[in-house]
């Protein structure tokens, strides 16, 4: 049966319509690390897409309201910690503001170059920040990957319609 388009369909995109309909896209979930010489600095993100195979970029945007903008303007790299189904809480400490998201019970590290990784996270790629662009009080930051590191049992963690969820890993044999 076909869906009546005209009950659905609305002209524009109002802010609460263009938000309703993102709700319903899946995004996988990661928390953005880096240090400016500063200390570290995290926030959790859902914009991150992949642009070029070769050479490897990706980009994400951040609001330039954010608390965390100034530190990425700063930065020459940053790490993109890939989540994994159980790091719910973790997404949740990174997306919380006044707090320090790297005391306890945050576990990280430093990585060679100083960049701060997440512990126990899915995976891993580590930016040199290639461009960034402006947009609509957003900043649009392509990052060029200079190394990697995946989980050898990755499950995501996912945000649909404004909540997290968990994916159990095809290679295990299970399913959402």
């Amino acid at each position: 049966m076909t869906a009546d388009l005209s009950t659905y369909a609305q002209p524009g995109a109002a802010p609460d319509r263009f938000r309703q309909v993102f709700r319903r896209y899946p995004a996988g979930v990661v928390v953005l690390t880096l240090d400016a010489g500063r200390g570290p600095v995290g926030f959790t993100a859902t914009s991150l897409a992949s642009l070029s195979l070769d050479p490897p970029l990706v980009s994400f945007s951040v609001s330039e309201t954010s608390s965390s903008w100034p530190h990425v303007r700063d930065s020459d790299t940053l790490v993109v910690n890939f989540l994994g189904a159980e790091q719910e809480a973790v997404a949740r400490r990174f997306a919380t503001s006044g707090i320090d998201r790297f005391a306890e019970p945050t576990r990280w590290r430093r990585l060679p170059d100083g960049g701060p990784v997440l512990d126990d996270v899915s995976g891993w790629l580590r930016l040199r920040v290639e461009n960034v662009v402006p947009a609509a009080g957003h900043r649009i930051v392509i990052g060029r990957v200079e190394d990697s590191w995946l989980s050898p049992t990755p499950s995501p963690l996912v945000y649909h319609d404004g909540r997290y969820h968990s994916l159990e890993n095809p290679a295990d044999g299970g399913t959402s």
